[in-house]
This record gives C-alpha cells, sequence and structure tokens, in this order.
C-alpha cells in the first residue's frame, strides 16, 4: 500500500489530500493560504489531514506541492529584483516579448558578444567588464539573468557570463539557454528574466514546506508539479523556478481526468485570483506549441495550453459608473476580501466601515484598506519607499489615510508590485457572503461595505444599487459575464473553424451571443459548447451552475473539485523533455548543437545520431535525478529538407528526447 500526500497552495486555500494506491482518496483538508509565510497555510493543511486520516505519518512515501505562487507573481507583476544581462542584443530590442516592461526599474547592461546561427562566436566577450558591472549591481538585486545571441546553438557566452557574475557576487543566475533549445532572443531572455525573479521565492516555499513535512513527522521525497503536469523535485524547481508556472492549473488538468475520467471536456479552475481554462483532448492535457502564455508574458516555458485570466473569488471590484447605466467589472487584481479581513481584525475594520456609514459622502476609497505583509523588510528599496513603508502600521489601514496625494498612490502601487503591501476591497467573495452562498467569514463585515460600494453614483445621479443584495447580485452576474466570456474563447481559439474573425472577436459577436440565448424570430439561432466543462475549485458548485446555462453547456463539478490540484500533485508522473538541433552551415558538414557546445560530423545521420545520444543522456540523468524510477525514454525527429535542382537537400533537424517514469517512494 502506498500512501502519497498532495499539497496544493491556492490563491485563498491551501489543500491537502491523502490518495491511498493511486485508486482513492483517503482524507482531504483546507487551510486559508497565509500569504506572509506560505508554510504557516501548509502546516495547517497537513496537520488537519493526518488528524482526519488518522494515518501514521511515517507510512506516507511520497509528498508533492503545486503551486499558484508562481503564475500569481506573473499575473499580479510581483518578483524580486533582478539585473539582466544582454549580449549580443540590442537596447531596441527591449521592446521586444515585452522584455523592457517586464524589467521595469531593474539594471540592464547589453554588451557586445554573442555567436551567428551557425553557433561561430561574433564578437569575443569582455569577461572582466561583466564582472565588474556584477559587484556594481550586486547590493540592489537578488539575482541575475544571462541572455546571449544565438546562445542555443552556442552556449558559450552565456556559461562564461555566468561564471564571471557567480564569482564577482556569489548570486544565483539564470541562463536562457537551460530554459529552451529554440530561437527567439528576446523572448529567451524574457524568461530567463522571470525566472530569476522567482528564484527567492519558490526556494522560500519549497525550504518552508520540507520544514513542515519534517516537523509532522513525515520522511519522504518532496515533488513540485511543472506546468506541463509532470513532477520534478525540488532541487530542480529551485534552480528553474519559471517551470512551476501554471503548476496549479497544470495539476488540476491531471486531477480532472483522474476525478472524472472524461477524455474531452473545457476545464476551467476558479481559484482566488486567477480562472485558469484549459483542454483535454483524448485524456491528455493539450500543450502550448507557443509556450506559457500567463498574464500579458509569453514565455517560452512547455506547459499546458492554459489561459489563465485574472479573475476569481477575490478578484477586485471596480465600479463602471460612466453611463447612465453603471455597473461593475472584475479583476485582474487579486485584493483581500473585506470578510476576509474582519475575520482576522474583527473591531478595526467595523469601525472604520460604521465610520463611513456614518459619513453622508460616498467617497471612492470606502470599505479600502492597506495591509503590510507580515514581515515584510523594504531593504534595498529607494530611501522614499522606505520612509512610505514605514508609515503603515502592522494591522489595517484605511486607504483614505494612507493616499492622500498623487504620488502616494504611484509609492503604495511599487510596494503592492514588490509584494511588500496586500490590499483589500470589496470582492465577489464578499458578494457570495451577503448572499448567504458562503459563511467562511465575517458576512457582517461584507453587508457593510457592499453598502458603502452600492451608494456610489453612476452617470445618471443614481446610485449603483438600492441594496448590498442588488450590488451582490451583480456582482455575481459580472462574474458569471466574464468566465461564460472566458470559456466560449477559449473554446474558439482551440476548435478553429475558419470563422474568418479571431476567436476574442467571435466571443463578443452579438450573433453569437443571441445563439447562446436562443433567439426565436422569424430567425431562429441557437448555440452552445458540445463539449462538457469540469469546474474545479472551492467555489465552482457555487458560480458554474450559471455559467453552464449561459453557454448551454454540461457542467461537471466533481465530489472532490475543491482538492483536485492537490490530487493532480500525487498522480502525476516525472517527465523530462530536452530538445536540440543539427544545422548544416555549409554543403557536406552538418553541426550538431550540444549542451557543451557545437560539434561538426560529415553526414546528417551521424550529427543527429550524436545530438540523440547526447540528449537521451541528459534526460536519464534528470529524470533519476528528479526520483523517478522505471524510466521509458523515447525519442524524434523532426528533419526538414528542401528540394534544388531536383535533388533532396537537408536544413534543419530537430530532436527530442524524453524520459517518463514513477516518482521513486520512500
Amino acid at each position: 500500500m502506498t500512501l502519497a500526500l498532495g499539497v496544493d497552495t491556492g490563491g485563498t486555500y491551501t489543500d491537502a489530500v491523502l490518495v491511498r494506491d493511486e485508486r482513492e482518496v483517503v482524507a482531504r483538508a483546507k487551510s486559508l493560504t497565509t500569504h506572509d509565510d506560505l508554510s504557516t497555510g501548509i502546516g495547517r493543511a497537513v496537520a488537519a489531514v493526518l488528524e482526519t486520516s488518522g494515518v501514521d505519518p511515517s507510512e506516507i512515501g511520497l509528498a508533492s506541492l503545486s503551486t499558484t505562487l508562481a503564475t500569481n507573481a506573473l499575473v499580479e507583476g510581483r518578483g524580486e529584483p533582478v539585473a539582466l544581462l544582454l549580449i549580443g542584443f540590442s537596447e531596441g530590442d527591449l521592446a521586444r516579448a515585452g522584455l523592457g516592461q517586464a524589467l521595469g526599474e531593474d539594471p540592464l547592461r547589453v554588451m557586445v558578444g554573442g555567436h551567428d546561427h551557425a553557433g561561430a562566436e561574433v564578437t569575443a566577450l569582455d569577461v572582466a567588464a561583466i564582472a565588474d558591472w556584477a559587484r556594481e549591481v550586486a547590493g540592489r538585486v537578488t539575482g541575475f539573468a544571462v541572455a546571449a545571441q544565438f546562445a542555443t546553438r552556442n552556449p558559450g557566452h552565456e556559461q562564461a557570463a555566468r561564471a564571471a557574475i557567480a564569482d564577482a557576487t556569489g548570486l544565483p543566475v539564470t541562463c536562457s539557454h537551460e530554459l529552451s533549445a529554440r530561437l527567439n532572443g528576446p523572448k529567451r531572455a524574457l524568461t530567463a528574466l522571470l525566472n530569476a525573479r522567482l528564484i527567492g521565492m519558490i526556494a522560500r516555499l519549497i525550504e518552508r514546506g520540507e520544514a513542515v513535512l519534517r516537523g509532522s513527522g513525515i520522511d519522504a521525497p518532496l515533488m513540485v508539479v511543472r506546468g506541463d503536469g509532470a513532477l520534478i523535485s525540488a532541487e530542480q524547481a529551485r534552480h528553474r523556478p519559471v517551470e512551476t508556472i501554471l503548476s496549479g492549473p497544470a495539476a488540476s488538468l491531471v486531477g480532472a481526468r483522474w476525478l472524472t475520467g472524461v477524455d474531452n471536456a473545457l476545464v476551467s479552475d476558479i481559484g482566488g485570483t486567477t480562472t485558469d481554462i484549459a483542454i483535454l483532448r483524448d485524456g491528455r492535457p493539450a500543450i502550448d506549441p507557443m509556450g506559457a502564455m500567463v498574464g500579458t508574458h509569453r514565455t517560452m516555458v512547455e506547459a499546458v495550453a492554459m489561459v489563465t485570466h485574472g479573475l476569481g473569488g477575490d478578484s477586485e471590484v471596480h465600479v463602471r459608473d460612466a453611463g447612465l447605466q453603471g455597473g461593475v467589472t472584475l479583476g485582474p487584481r487579486r485584493v483581500l476580501p473585506v470578510s476576509l479581513l474582519a475575520e482576522e481584525f474583527g473591531s478595526h475594520v467595523h469601525d472604520e466601515l460604521d465610520a463611513r456609514l456614518r459619513s453622508p459622502i460616498a467617497d471612492a476609497m470606502d470599505g479600502r484598506f492597506v495591509v503590510a505583509q507580515k514581515g515584510a523588510n523594504p531593504a534595498g528599496l529607494e530611501p522614499k519607499l522606505v520612509e512610505f513603508f514605514n508609515r503603515l502600521g502592522e494591522g489595517p489601514t484605511p486607504l483614505r489615510q494612507v493616499v492622500q496625494k498623487r504620488r502616494e498612490a504611484s509609492l503604495l502601487e511599487r510596494l503592492v508590485g514588490r509584494g511588500l503591501v496586500r490590499l483589500a476591497a470589496v470582492t465577489p467573495t464578499d458578494a457570495s457572503h451577503v448572499l448567504g452562498h458562503t459563511d467562511a467569514f465575517d458576512a457582517s463585515a461584507a453587508e457593510k461595505v457592499l453598502t458603502l460600494m452600492a451608494r456610489r453614483r453612476i452617470g445618471s445621479g443614481e446610485v449603483l444599487a438600492r441594496t448590498a443584495a442588488d450590488l451582490a447580485r451583480m456582482i455575481l452576474t459580472q462574474l458569471t459575464e466574464q468566465s461564460a466570456a472566458a470559456l466560449l474563447e477559449t473554446a474558439l481559439n482551440a476548435d478553429d473553424g475558419g470563422f474568418g474573425l479571431t476567436p476574442a472577436e467571435l466571443a463578443r459577436l452579438g450573433l453569437l451571443r443571441a445563439a447562446l440565448a436562443g433567439h426565436r424570430g422569424i430567425l431562429r439561432l441557437s448555440a452552445g459548447l458540445e463539449w462538457p466543462v469540469i469546474a474545479l475549485g472551492a467555489s465552482a458548485a457555487t458560480y458554474y451552475p450559471a455559467v453552464g446555462k449561459v453557454l448551454n453547456a454540461e457542467v461537471i463539478v466533481p465530489t472532490d473539485a475543491g482538492v483536485a490540484n492537490a490530487i493532480g500533485a500525487v498522480v502525476g508522473r516525472v517527465t523530462v523533455r530536452r530538445q536540440g538541433t543539427v544545422t548544416s552551415p555549409r554543403e557536406g558538414l552538418f553541426r550538431a548543437h550540444l549542451a557543451t557546445g557545437p560539434q561538426d560530423f560529415p553526414t546528417h545521420e551521424a550529427a543527429i545520431a550524436a545530438l540523440e545520444t547526447a540528449l537521451v543522456a541528459e534526460v536519464e540523468v534528470e529524470a533519476q535525478g528528479a526520483g523517478a524510477e522505471a524510466l521509458r525514454v523515447t525519442t524524434t525527429q523532426d528533419i526538414t529538407e528542401s528540394e534544388v535542382e531536383g535533388r533532396r537537400v537537408f536544413v534543419e533537424a530537430r530532436v527530442t528526447a524524453q524520459a517518463s517514469g514513477r516518482p521513486r517512494v520512500a
């Protein structure tokens, strides 16, 4: 008998499950996610599931973690300060792939160097200058990202830069060629930059998670779910944390298939921060060939074809006060529900809400609070940010007391972006409390804060809503509409029916909306989803029946929908994939681009064989290092040829090696 522990740290809840022999869920438990220290929530969830099951912790042979930490950090624009070194690029390349936007105010150095498409050095690299620059900026950053021109054809300059930076600073360095074997330098640079930003965050999570396991008496290896649903070792996740973006959603797909047995479906996982939508096709998650898209970032991370929307139970509610009708919109930022804030801080929150309710003037800042993260350290920030942070108390502070000038609003946004401060405001979770759909937190505070928002004026001069309940229904209707639109766009994008419009345009098309509503007149219109929607998440049963009605779709909410991510974390496989390329710089010469550098051969068959041998050895070593056993190794070759003067000419070959196996159980 094998017992496995799965843990998922979501935006609102941390879930834990015990699964026996990959066949049955023995016990399940939830605990509020503790964002200032995720290990606290993990510890509570693990303790609860052990108590519920009565299992001896020593019987647990495997522990696995799926997490939305990396995904949420990128969606919300958070991350640690890092420096970026571009070799062989120009500053103009920052405009490509959103690289400049992602870099923000962090240090940048652009240097000559790099290689050409055949792997030959273009210009020698000034290693001493790199070391000097690294020492200069080391005090302002937590790590470095390095990207060199055509590093996937020859990684020499990236490797030399990493050695120089590491020797000079001792800080972690991410090289772009280790994250992807594909071309497109700016996109690789973006992926490396995001990886560097996440290293400290994921390392702390893993370290504290392992401490929780040891403290609970669990002596089992810790695995982490990768963005394609496969498992990797905790050590691998420390070095390549960007591969854990979409970890939670990928685990939910694996869990959805395990829970339902359905082969073809849209899977929608609604959490506190995001709604993640993907497709199960023939029982397998669809993989995004373009790389994982999270928020505004298109990375080179191989992950499930998942679209992440900033829409969840804790999405910020915005008042749409222009125009005669008014209304609300949701997201993309996650905030603390006021009902949850009041659950923790009680009278501090209620006193402020009551004071604003007594005021005859409705204000946009009513019911909004600022909360400094426990243990947050502003060290390393510029003095004005440190001074602003230090003005905040330990408990919730009304936003109106914090932001009185435009400059202060800008400072607050920067602190939120750094993860040092969180905002609390009206959310769909508060609306659900008002309507009695849940009683997890302080329903009285939810009633008060929605009453404050409801009295805001719209363009007609009327109030937004007559009562808190009316506003709550308006918020949940908007959640239904935005969820349905997201599902519809995903389905249209996957169907590729040649409709002549983009999926986004089709999803907004009035004719399609009329068909979904079953228009009947001289013209009869009907439309709906052919495949079912598997709805996951703690709130899925509350929100998704209405979504199914809008889309004329069957909605399946599995019994364990609320812990599907944690289940998916322990029923997955360890899978390692690596790709490499063979090119032909000139007739009669064939070059295998290996991790150790380019190597030439007289025939393309010999070059492909050498590359395949190297890749197989690499995936076997890495899969075994990830704790896999009973490995199954496969390889594929994609050879491109062209016809020149009546004969076939080799152009390029891409070789992929994959090793897969079950995680080793203690």
